[in-house]
């Protein structure tokens, strides 16, 4: 669990005038729900929720609400205009209870497979898993060093941290190196002519 805390104030007004001076004072509109607690709107300092967000997404943290007392939560959705925080979703849970949420992926490492002209794609950056609050972590990451041509990394092959369990397909695809396109293309073009041969041939045997 995280050490980290936020002061939410609590707001009144959701007028876009009002949203728009808010946040350009320096806060954020947020609301935070769950099932024990009604939706409440909210703004927050956006510089401390920058520090917040930084230490994970899925990590639970206590926020202060003026006139209740602590929650707590996770940042369960937030919104960005132009790369600005523009509104957040908190939502209170229970520490006793697991929950499931998608956990941001950090690769790592330089897949073997690159070294020979291969491309790696990431195809997915978030992995859904389920855990208790206190286990979620900030991140989970994903070594692809050992990824040649053609290799192919699933959900199920990630190393999860201990108490956090895999609730994505286990197939679902996450990363792959493919061989570039400039390749495949040549490889397509031999084809092309090698049917076209046999044709040729066809035509001179005529004659």
């Amino acid at each position: 669990m995280s050490s980290h805390s936020l002061t939410a104030e609590r707001r009144n007004d959701n007028k876009h005038s009002s949203l728009r001076s808010l946040r350009e004072s320096g806060r954020i509109p947020a609301v935070v729900y769950g099932s024990q607690t009604e939706n409440i709107p909210l703004s927050v300092d956006a510089k401390e929720l920058v520090k917040i967000a930084r230490t994970g997404r899925t990590e639970m943290f206590k926020l202060k609400v003026e006139g209740s007392s602590d929650l707590n939560v996770i940042i369960k959705d937030f919104q960005k205009k132009g790369g600005v925080w523009s509104h957040v979703d908190f939502l209170q849970i229970s520490a006793n209870k697991p929950l499931k949420v998608r956990v941001p992926i950090e690769f790592h490492g330089n897949a073997e497979g690159t070294k020979s002209g291969g491309v790696i794609q990431h195809l997915e950056t978030e992995l859904e898993v389920e855990a208790l609050p206190a286990n979620l972590p900030a991140s989970i990451e994903v070594d692809v060093s050992h990824l040649n041509m053609g290799d192919k990394l699933v959900a199920s092959e990630i190393k999860l941290p201990e108490g956090v369990t895999l609730t994505a397909s286990p197939e679902e695809l996450i990363a792959h190196v493919t061989a570039p396109r400039a390749v495949l293309e040549a490889q397509g073009d031999e084809g092309t002519e090698e049917e076209a041969a046999p044709e040729a041939s066809a035509e001179e045997s005529k004659e």
